[in-house]
């Protein structure tokens, strides 16, 4: 079992980084739905908002760039952070008003983006982020020593448990 543990460790980041792009995709379908009229529409026939309507349209816009930022992850953290308010708002100023629970209230999706997002928000990109190449073109020193620094703690802790 420590050994299908320690590989499913090795393989986090490349499936958070996975996770990260496929709900970026899936964040950016809905406001290009909704500012463009792709892929349905608003309303299942290319309705579009209303450009500036509020809260709709910014709501559409934010699902954009945030998705934008997030399939590519850059940003991750901030964009995470901003996408998951965005959310929230939905859900309690749109759907919970109608009833307390998101199946009753058609809030799923609000609900479920927003804790991903903030979920995002505290984990980071994962692999497969620019966010990694930024920080790594930034600082070189810095990052080959946060390297050095998790394999001191990986090797520490493999003596602490005997392995």
């Amino acid at each position: 079992m420590n050994a299908l543990t320690d590989r499913l460790n090795q393989l986090q980041p490349y499936v958070l980084g996975l996770f990260r792009i496929v709900v970026g995709l899936l964040f950016l379908c809905h406001g290009a739905a909704s500012v463009f009229g792709w892929l349905g529409g608003t309303d299942g026939s290319g309705g579009t908002y209303e450009t500036g309507a509020w809260p709709s349209w910014y709501a559409a816009a934010i699902q954009l760039v945030a998705g934008t930022l997030l399939i590519l992850g850059l940003a991750t953290r901030p964009a995470a952070f901003i996408a998951s308010g965005s959310m929230a708002y939905a859900y309690f100023n749109v759907h919970q008003p109608q009833s307390l629970f998101p199946l009753e209230n058609g809030g799923e999706a609000a609900a479920m983006f927003a804790w991903v997002f903030l979920l995002l928000t505290f984990s980071g990109p994962g692999a497969l982020a620019l966010d990694g190449l930024w920080s790594a073109a930034r600082n070189p020193a810095g990052t080959q020593a946060a390297g050095a620094k998790a394999e001191r703690d990986e090797d520490e802790g493999r003596a602490r448990v005997g392995a």
